[in-house]
């Protein structure tokens, strides 16, 4: 039976200027799974997410998303095709509520379309009723419902890392890219975090790929394990093989990559 893949990236490679930033990297996605995309400090992790996002052309490669190759698709291209991202640094709208924040994160949007606003008023407040509705239901799923008012701006980083999660929730994604949710996240928050990622997945069918320094929580959610030096794919594997791996460690801990 074949394996059910929704992301493959084989070749892929970035260079600027004489620099080459990521180097024939490939691995794959399978439905379903949490993957998890380590490596030292300029490994190529957040290259190879922002060529996959859309937000850099590769150098040389393909990427694959549900059969289709998405290869130079812009963001908001590869957004209604269910692909999303999260940022190390969160990317919240500081000056609108949290509310506000996944609202505006929901597609189909009728009022966006200025002749639907004019002439089909009924339909623009009939979805905008359902986006709100939605908006509401994922703040209680994220345990936001306190902030809902609050400016995003004044929420503490791991309520923003939670927002942001919850921006892919209000377009049903099919694959999220997540990078580093625990960065600047108390343990308490992160541990949040981590049980709204595993809740995603195992009850609503989310795929995750994550790029996170922290190993305690990359070997609590991921099956298999990417790792990145120097820009190419040292090996990958369980979260017990990898720490197992002698060039693993050495690549970490400054000894000669082989």
């Amino acid at each position: 039976m074949a394996t059910d893949i929704v992301l493959s990236v084989a070749g892929l490679a970035k260079s600027f200027g004489g620099l080459k930033a990521v180097q024939g990297v490939d691995f794959e996605v399978e439905k379903g799974a949490i993957v998890g995309l380590i490596g030292p400090n300029g490994a190529g992790k957040t290259t190879t997410f922002n060529m996959i996002a859309g937000e850099l052309p590769p150098s040389a490669g393909k990427i694959i998303l549900l059969g289709e190759d998405i290869t130079g698709q812009r963001t908001d291209m590869l957004y209604h095709k269910g692909l999303m991202r999260t940022f190390q640094l969160s990317h919240e709208y500081a000056r609108m509520t949290a509310l506000e924040n996944l609202a505006v994160a929901a597609p189909d949007q009728t009022g966006e379309a200025i002749f639907a606003s004019w002439f089909a008023g009924g339909k623009v407040r009939a979805r905008e009723a359902e986006v709100l509705d939605l908006a509401r239901d994922t703040l209680e799923f994220l345990g936001l419902t306190h902030v809902a008012d609050e400016l995003a701006g004044n929420l503490s980083g791991g309520q923003k890392k939670l927002l942001e999660i919850g921006r892919t929730m209000m377009n049903d994604s099919k694959v999220v890219l997540l990078d580093e949710p625990g960065a600047g996240v108390n343990p308490t928050l992160m541990r949040k975090v981590a049980e709204m990622i595993e809740q995603l997945n195992q009850e609503r069918g989310y795929t995750f790929c994550i790029i996170e320094h922290d190993m305690d929580m990359i070997a609590r959610l991921c099956g298999k394990v990417v790792v990145l030096a120097e820009g190419k794919v040292l090996m990958e594997g369980t979260m017990d093989e990898v720490r197992n791996d002698e060039r693993v460690i050495d690549a970490y801990f400054g000894g000669e990559v082989v």
